[in-house]
Order: structure tokens, then C-alpha cells, then sequence
């Protein structure tokens, strides 16, 4: 990871995504530097492994397993990040905050979401996806719990200018779904934490089957990403109570929506004929159902 080149909102991001990777142990020391805030340019080498009840020598193995070139850039990025204004947007939400806090914190953390997954997007893999999805025969969604509204979200999105896609929140299901797809189909898994084994084997067995694949995910390293042809991952900071799930939510629907106008850009007229259709379908349903 060369920190020169690096926009600094994804230096958060990317960390973040790295830390499936990590030991237990190795996690806690990233976190420590990122709790303590006096971290900057002049923090020593010794002064992190002392904080961390570490040797010198493994702060710096982490710092390599994270995609720096050694302490000295990681130091240097982190620094820099941290004195990003987005950076000061995270704050944990406490029992005492008032309504007017705990509105601001709640948004300020989508904020952060948002802008920092738009900084670490794959256009290249943003653009081989709008292509499958737009090419594909057959479009089958896999997700569990919150990950399949979001997949359920976005098939509703593309229903209404005319691309079918199917959504499968059932184990059997999505395993029957990916055993009959072939080679002019796409397969799409839904996992915040990329490690939803319902959905990494339907995503095999699709791929087995000669499927395109895609991961919706915030893990980049995470098992369902490595099924994957394709991955888009979003990314959002934790905290105890709300967790990454809500935030990381909220930057998901952005991909996909953007996806959507991809796809639908790939042919205009066909989509605004089929969105005049749709939407026609419905308004007659409403209009019969108050006569």
C-alpha cells in the first residue's frame, strides 16, 4: 500500500477490510493504535509496542500483513487519515447523549460510510458487474437476515425496467437456485461479514456450474469474496451498540443503486419503456382498487 498514492479516506477502509487476517492479538494492537489519540507522525515504533504489550518486531509484521511497507508508512498514513475531518465524524453513542446527539452521531456515521466506501470502489469491478448483470440470462440473489432486504431492495430496483432477478433467503433454496445455473447467468451473495456459509456454497456451487459470481460484501478478504469473479465492498466503523451492520447497510444500497443506473444506462430506451410499463401496471392497480 503506497501511502503517497493512496487516497487518505481509504486508508480507514482498507485496514478495516484487512483485519479478518489478523490474530486475535495482532487485532488488538491495530486497535490500540486507533484508540490512542495522540497517535501522529512522531509516535515511536517502541512507544506502540509497549502501549500494546507487544514486541517491536511484531508491530511492524502487522503493519506488513496490513499492506504497508513497514511502520514508518503505516505510521505516516494513519496520522494523516486521522486528520481527515471524516475521520472525527465517528462517535460512540453513550447512555447520557440526548436525542439531538444520538441524531447527529447516527447520521454522521452514515456519512462516514458512505463517503469512505465511495473511496475505495472498484470501478473497473463496478463496470464488469453492471455488464453481467445487464448480459445476464438469469439473475439469482443469495442472502440471509438484513443482507437479503438489501437484495431484495435492489431486485425491485431492476424489476421496475424490466431485469428479472430472483431472491433466495433459504439455505435449500439458494443451493437448488445455484445448481441450475449455467454459463449465460449471474449469481449474486449478500454478506456483510463475507462469511455467511449459506451463501459462500451457493456461490461455489454456481461458480462450479460455469455462473458469473458476485460479493456484496465488507470484507474483501473474507471466504464469499474469494468465490467471487467480481467483488463491491462497502465499508463502515463499528461501534458496541450499532455495530457495522447498520452503516455498512446504508453504503451497500448506494453501490447497488449505482449498479442499477449502470445497468439501466446500458440501454436506456428499453429501461424508460419498461419503467412506463411497470409504473403504468401499478397506477391502474391503485385506481381500480379506490373505485
Amino acid at each position: 500500500m503506497n501511502s503517497e498514492h493512496l487516497d487518505l479516506k481509504a486508508v480507514g477502509p482498507r485496514i478495516r477490510m484487512r483485519m479478518p487476517l489478523l490474530t486475535p492479538l495482532e487485532a488488538r494492537v491495530v486497535e490500540t493504535v486507533f484508540a490512542l489519540r495522540t497517535f501522529a507522525d512522531e509516535t515511536s515504533l517502541k512507544e506502540i509496542a509497549t502501549e500494546a504489550g507487544v514486541s517491536e518486531a511484531m508491530v511492524v509484521k502487522i503493519t506488513k500483513k496490513l499492506g504497508f511497507a513497514g511502520y514508518r508508512e503505516f505510521r505516516t498514513a494513519v496520522a494523516q487519515y486521522n486528520r481527515l475531518p471524516t475521520a472525527e465524524m465517528h462517535q460512540e453513542l453513550s447512555p447520557d447523549d440526548t436525542s439531538q446527539e444520538i441524531i447527529q452521531k447516527v447520521f454522521r456515521t452514515s456519512i462516514q460510510a458512505l463517503e469512505e466506501t465511495q473511496s475505495i470502489l472498484d470501478v473497473e469491478a463496478f463496470d464488469r458487474a453492471a455488464d453481467m448483470l445487464h448480459s445476464g440470462r438469469q439473475r439469482d440473489f443469495y442472502g440471509v437476515g438484513g443482507s437479503a432486504q438489501i437484495a431484495r431492495d435492489v431486485a425491485h430496483k431492476f424489476l421496475r425496467v424490466g431485469v428479472r432477478a430472483s431472491v433466495y433467503d433459504d439455505s435449500h433454496m439458494m443451493l437448488m437456485s445455484a445448481s441450475l445455473l449455467g454459463p449465460e447467468d449471474v449469481a449474486i451473495g449478500f454478506s456483510h461479514s463475507g462469511n455467511t456459509v449459506a451463501v459462500i456454497e451457493s456461490i461455489q456451487l454456481a461458480r462450479r456450474n460455469g455462473a458469473r459470481t458476485i460479493a456484496i460484501t465488507n470484507y474483501n478478504a473474507s471466504p464469499l469474496a474469494q468465490q467471487a469473479d467480481v467483488v463491491l465492498c462497502s465499508t463502515a466503523q463499528g461501534s458496541p451498540l450499532m455495530g457495522e451492520n447498520a452503516a455498512a447497510r446504508i453504503a451497500q444500497l448506494n453501490i447497488l443503486d449505482a449498479l442499477f443506473v449502470a445497468v439501466a444506462q446500458r440501454d436506456y430506451k428499453a429501461a424508460e419503456r419498461n419503467l412506463e410499463k411497470t409504473m403504468t401496471a401499478v397506477a391502474s392497480k391503485r385506481k381500480d382498487k379506490f373505485l
